[in-house]
């Protein structure tokens, strides 16, 4: 099995528990890969709304010296472009470094081509909250979308090739962001309200933006958007989630993005090791070609083009 996965929080938490992504009680261990190959991982980089300014930054360049630190050695390849993810097919593993809140940036614009240089791929422009870009999907009152600030961030992230992402994006920044941007973003690990009312969840609307601009969404497994009975999630939540984005003609728009590490997920699964027994799921239900390009090509051929 091939995978290809655009998010999760397991760095955040290796580096913030004092632990390793070889953690085989995390979701995502890198121990746990034997049956995956290749497997492409995006790590992101999470600044929680209380991290503002050189706080943000800094937990930004800890995390990096995280990751640094514990694949040196390892057969894991860090892919800061196409080439080394052609590479990967040789290895186990490789990751994609990201970062889940603009506030990162410190509010230095700067900071962005810096990013690029250190390997950044991909970055949510907020979390849930407001940060300097603009207002998250938690703002619920007055919400403002883009800062003029966020709006500079935009083009100057798409002049250094990192992927705009607009999970935990307001509906208000998500118009914004479709109305400026150049070239395809994405929504990471976000779902469809029309099977699970969330707000995190995208609109049919916004998924046809994503897909006519030529973009990609990750299917979160987080339990929240999956289900509106928490208790009653399950992996089969999952195939009605691509069931409608499907019906959609999202072929070749839909991914993963499962949230391992920071979602509660589903009761029968517990982490990367379930991923065998979805797809087989999903083989049950849909051809290998649509299931392979879940699961591997749509994300590595948008990556292709856009990094």
């Amino acid at each position: 099995m091939k995978l290809f996965d655009l998010h999760c929080d397991t760095l955040y938490r290796a580096y913030t528990e004092n632990s390793t992504l070889f953690n085989d009680e995390f979701h995502i261990s890198f121990h746990k890969t034997k049956n995956i190959q290749p497997y492409i991982q995006c790590l992101a980089v999470w600044i929680p709304d209380e991290y503002r300014g050189e706080n943000a930054v800094r937990l930004f360049h800890s995390c990096v010296g995280t990751l640094k630190n514990q694949i040196a050695g390892t057969n894991i390849v860090w892919c800061k472009n196409f080439a080394d993810m052609e590479n990967v097919k040789e290895h186990q593993s490789g990751v994609i470094l990201t970062v889940e809140s603009g506030a990162a940036l410190g509010g230095d614009i700067k900071n962005i081509k810096r990013f690029a240089e250190i390997g950044v791929k991909m970055m949510t422009l907020t979390w849930n909250g407001t940060n300097e870009l603009g207002d998250g999907v938690g703002v619920t009152e007055n919400n403002q979308g883009l800062s003029r600030f966020g709006r500079e961030c935009v083009r100057e992230l798409e002049q250094n090739h990192i992927i705009v992402d607009i999970s935990h994006a307001s509906e208000k920044m998500f118009y914004d962001v479709a109305a400026i941007s150049k070239k395809p973003f994405v929504a990471s690990h976000s779902n469809v309200k029309a099977v699970c009312d969330h707000p995190r969840n995208l609109t049919n609307e916004q998924f046809e933006i994503i897909k006519q601009k030529g973009g990609i969404v990750g299917m979160n497994f987080c339990r929240d958007f999956l289900n509106k009975n928490l208790t009653n999630a399950k992996m089969y939540d999952i195939i009605r989630i691509v069931e409608h984005f499907l019906s959609l003609g999202g072929e070749k728009t839909v991914a993963l993005g499962g949230d391992f590490d920071g979602a509660d997920i589903p009761s029968d699964m517990t982490g990367l090791e379930s991923m065998s027994e979805l797809y087989e799921l999903f083989l049950k239900n849909y051809s290998e070609n649509i299931v392979n390009d879940i699961f591997f090509n749509n994300a590595y051929h948008f990556f292709k083009q856009n990094i």
